[in-house]
């Protein structure tokens, strides 16, 4: 990233209601590129409608749901700006066999999400104008979807919040928004940017989320918060991304409080990072009490840098707690007064922080360069300090990649098997 022309995206946590029920609650619609018809009632599998334009006319109410033929495809953009209530979310879902529905086109964003409420799955939005799935609105759930070749595979915008991204899979989102010679503005290629706060980004893989930039030889994240605050990152795997995550803020404004837990990355890219945050002498800082717990990071090309804290570190900007990172490179950056940092295992050929209480530079023995659980005698084990709910966002997601809980004395990384 480094800078962001232009405002984007939304993502979080509500209720999860399961789709059989939320879809007997109103009006099941079905959708089928290859056997529908827009004359049709669209409300029986035998008689579907045919376009997106067909569910964009539809008075969708609280209850309602919208069922896509699989391996259909259409292009354009499906604009959901009704919103269901906590209690009847308004769903969209697959039927049939085969791959998921389609929806691409560059002259418009392909799942647009304005209202509230929504419960989406079964959809592949490919090669969209800027994102494949934009949430603007709030409480609303993305859960088993896909996208790929966007700008930004998913976007939550400044006004979208307490959503949630789960289970999906983001690939190759490999296209700048702003890519031109000079100055230090080249922006694009994210897994998932969030602008909004209280956001939800759990069990996603990403991959593929790099592009050429004019400015950075190499630009794209998969994890992008720009003037996000209180999101939640946890148990996401992440492959051959430039950076995990990046993190910034527009002048006169913040990213807060942002939770990175429980997350595997890998890489074998030339250049990459795993996490990039600023202090308040940088153009796009500060960023303000980010957290860093629990992850597992194998980057190993030359190039590569496990954390940055740069332009005014300190340990209000970010602390970090039982990681594993191994990079080829540098394994972490603090100027200023440095990051809060401690019980954590790096492998790299430097380091320019102070190591905290536990923390050490050692091999943590992976099992291998694609399985990041921890052989017998890895110096990993055990070496974790016991942290509190709050330092994962909750009771919820205090347990390991794999869904274990924590021990008494847990092992530093994102595996306690």
């Amino acid at each position: 990233m480094r800078f962001l022309s232009v405002a984007v995206m939304a993502s979080l946590l509500p209720v999860a209601v399961p789709l059989e029920a939320a879809a007997q609650a109103g009006t099941t619609y079905y959708v089928d590129s290859k056997a529908g018809d827009d004359a049709a009632e669209g409300t029986s599998a035998t008689k579907p409608w045919k376009s997106l334009d067909a569910v964009n006319a539809a008075d969708i109410k609280p209850g309602d749901a919208v069922s896509f033929k699989r391996g259909s495809s259409f292009t354009g953009s499906l604009t959901l700006s009704a919103s269901g209530t906590a209690a009847k979310p308004i769903v969209i879902q697959a039927y049939g066999k085969g791959p998921h529905a389609k929806i691409s086109g560059r002259d418009s964003g392909c799942v647009v999400v304005n209202g509230n409420h929504w419960r989406i799955s079964g959809l592949r939005a490919s090669n969209c104008q800027w994102s494949g799935f934009e949430l603007a609105g709030d409480n609303n759930v993305l859960s088993d979807v896909q996208a790929d070749h966007n700008i930004s595979g998913v976007t939550v915008t400044p006004t979208g919040s307490r959503n949630t991204i789960k289970g999906s899979t983001l690939a190759d989102n490999n296209r700048m928004s702003v890519n031109d010679a000079g100055g230090d503005n080249d922006s694009g290629a994210f897994g998932i940017l969030l602008n909004g706060d209280d956001n939800l980004v759990t069990r996603n893989t990403i991959t593929g989320s790099h592009a050429k930039s004019s400015d950075y030889g190499i630009d794209g994240a998969a994890i992008e918060i720009f003037s996000g605050n209180r999101n939640r990152v946890t148990h996401n795997k992440s492959h051959n991304n430039n950076t995990f995550s990046e993190l910034g803020a527009k002048k006169g404004d913040t990213a807060t409080g942002n939770l990175f837990a429980f997350n595997v990355v890998t890489s074998s890219l030339k250049i990459g990072s795993f996490l990039v945050t600023r202090g308040p002498k940088h153009i796009v800082g500060p960023v303000k009490g980010t957290v860093a717990v629990h992850n597992s990071v194998y980057m190993p090309a030359r190039k590569t840098i496990g954390w940055s804290c740069h332009d005014g570190c300190s340990p209000s900007i970010l602390r970090l707690r039982n990681n594993v990172i191994v990079v080829g490179g540098e394994a972490g950056y603090a100027d200023g007064k440095g990051a809060d940092e401690a019980s954590s295992v790096y492998r790299a050929r430097t380091a320019k922080f102070r190591l905290g209480a536990r923390s050490v530079m050692a091999d943590p023995q992976f099992v291998s360069r694609t399985n990041l659980r921890l052989r017998p005698g890895s110096p990993a084990r055990g070496r974790a300090v016991r942290l509190t709910p709050a330092w994962f966002g909750g009771a919820a997601l205090a347990k390991d990649f794999t869904g274990k809980p924590l021990p008494a004395a847990p092992h530093a990384g994102a595996y306690q098997g």
